[in-house]
């Protein structure tokens, strides 16, 4: 049960930092799009 418990904790804390990095990553990504939009609207 103990194995389980370690098991179970490991995976939910390797989705949960991957999770975190998509996030950050959509993040930068959306305020690229972002810049271009202004960059473009500017000209």
């Amino acid at each position: 049960m103990k194995r389980l418990a370690v098991f179970l904790i490991v995976t939910l804390s390797m989705l949960a930092l991957s999770a975190c990095n998509t996030v950050h990553g959509l993040g930068q990504d959306i305020e690229k799009a972002g810049e271009a939009i202004s960059g473009a609207a500017k000209k």
